[in-house]
Order: C-alpha cells, then sequence, then structure tokens
C-alpha cells in the first residue's frame, strides 16, 4: 500500500519565500521603531506642543505597524511552507522554540502598538463649528 503525501500548493511556496524576504528587513524595522519611540519619549519629557506629540505619535504608529508587519512575515516563515495550507501544522510549529519566540514577539508589538494608539497620540481638540 503506497501513501500519498500531497505537496504545498504553489501559491504557499510563493508566500513563505515572500515572507522570508519581508522578515530579513526586521531588525532594521525595529530599530525604526525603537528611534521613533525615544523621539516621542523626549517629546512628552520636554512637555512639547500637542501638535509635536502628535505628529510623533503617528510615526510611531507607523513605525510599530512596519515591524509588526516583519514579525509576522518571519512567524508565518518560521512555522514553515506547509503551515500556509494546514492550520494543525500551524498549530504545532506555533509550539516550537522558535514558534513561540515569534508569538511572542508578534504578541508584544501588537499590544505596543495598540497602546501608543490608546494614551501614546495625544487627540488635539477641534473647534466647534459656531452656528447661527
Amino acid at each position: 500500500m503506497a501513501f500519498f503525501r500531497p505537496r504545498v500548493s504553489r501559491e504557499a511556496e510563493v508566500r513563505y519565500h515572500a515572507d522570508q524576504e519581508i522578515s530579513k528587513s526586521f531588525g532594521e524595522v525595529l530599530d525604526r521603531a525603537r528611534q521613533a519611540e525615544r523621539t516621542l519619549r523626549e517629546l512628552e519629557a520636554a512637555t512639547a506642543d500637542k501638535i509635536e506629540l502628535l505628529a510623533a505619535g503617528r510615526a510611531f504608529d507607523e513605525a510599530l505597524t512596519e515591524a509588526l508587519r516583519a514579525a509576522e512575515a518571519g512567524q508565518r516563515a518560521t512555522f514553515g511552507v506547509k503551515s500556509y495550507d494546514d492550520r494543525i501544522a500551524r498549530r504545532k510549529a506555533k509550539a516550537t522554540p522558535a514558534g513561540a519566540m515569534w508569538t511572542a514577539e508578534v504578541e508584544r508589538l501588537r499590544t505596543l502598538r495598540e497602546d501608543n494608539r490608546m494614551s501614546g497620540i495625544p487627540r488635539v481638540p477641534r473647534p466647534v463649528p459656531v452656528t447661527a
């Protein structure tokens, strides 16, 4: 009796290689996010005006989003090409040390981005339109 083991789809292979390329820039993108956070914290410590804080908060959010995308790509690439088509393979890959490390990093970045969106970006009051 012969067992047939299906190959992964061509789409999964293409996505896997694309994620490998994206994840190579994770360190560089994370450094940019750290620099954006440092700038935001320095402006907060210097009690800068709200417009400067708004620009720095948005820049930090963009940098975090880019770092999160690279981390998610690294996570998917670490899980392996089979995990793109098979949810069981994805769950098994999360249990490996490398998979758990990437999953923790993705969750940390998501939490940091959400915290920045909730309290790091100041809300600039808009004037109320005058109705006559």
